[in-house]
């Protein structure tokens, strides 16, 4: 294999990683918190399914390619974040058609008033868009606030734990750095999605603590069962990608 084709097939491996990552991030923020459903003795927003995949992503790019591709691939989705905000801003901005001109099924006729995540109370009927931005928005913006912090965390865990153990124990670094950034995520996002309604007292703080939990012990449940697709990706992902024990796939970088 010459330099070139090894080049570009740890750059596919990159482009299919950060894509998975991407895509999972952009899941959580389009069908956010639409609808929640129940696993067993959880109650989770159906956007939250995807989103362990991320951390999944982000360790394993750590252990490939490095830090800096980690930082950023995590700076590329904050990225993407303020677009996916900014397109959900302007299509509420922008005037809508006249409602004789909307498709029956854009306009969702109510048989009780209905109060909105952001405090709005709908009384008659309401545009389905409508309907999204009232229970997307603001989950983007807590969703920003807890990838931020989530994400840079867990990079910046995983080579700690990394340095820690001097290079040895996959599991260390790949649970250890999931575990405590999950915790941060699920209390970051509940706490800033219902915020607001906890101050109105439409949600209790017990039910805030109930989605909470619910939330970290899913993805604390999904990091620990992820252990066994980690130390399968690490070692044939090595083999595939030609590296040695501590070589990274990035040009330049240096095992940290």
């Amino acid at each position: 294999m010459s330099e070139f084709q090894l080049w570009e097939r740890r750059e596919r491996v990159f482009l299919v990683l950060a894509g998975i990552f991407l895509g999972a991030m952009t899941l959580l923020n389009v069908i956010g918190i639409t609808r929640f459903i129940q696993l067993g003795p959880m109650a989770l927003a159906v956007g939250v399914l995807p989103y362990p995949l991320t951390f999944l992503c982000t360790d394993l790019i750590c252990e490939l390619y490095g830090k800096a591709r980690a930082n950023f691939l995590v700076s590329v989705g904050l990225g993407l974040n303020f677009l996916i905000l900014a397109v959900l801003y302007l299509g509420n901005a922008i005037p809508s058609v006249p409602p004789e001109a909307m498709p029956p099924w854009q306009i969702i006729q109510l048989s009780e008033p209905v109060p909105l995540p952001n405090g709005d109370i709908v009384e008659n009927s309401i545009g389905l868009y409508q309907l999204i931005y009232a229970t997307t928005s603001g989950a983007v913006f807590a969703s920003m606030l807890a990838y931020i912090a989530a994400q840079y965390c867990d990079v910046q865990l995983f080579h700690f734990w990394k340095r820690v153990t001097k290079g040895k124990y996959l599991w260390v670094r790949n649970n250890f750095s999931t575990l405590m950034s999950q915790m941060v995520d699920s209390v970051m996002v509940i706490t800033v999605t219902f915020g607001a309604a906890f101050l109105r007292d439409e949600i209790t703080l017990k039910m805030m603590a109930v989605l909470v939990g619910s939330n970290y012990l899913f993805k604390a449940t999904v990091a620990l069962v992820d252990t066994g697709p980690f130390y399968l990706g690490v070692h044939y992902l090595r083999r595939y990608l030609h590296l040695g024990p501590n070589e990274l796939a990035a040009p330049g970088a240096r095992a940290q």
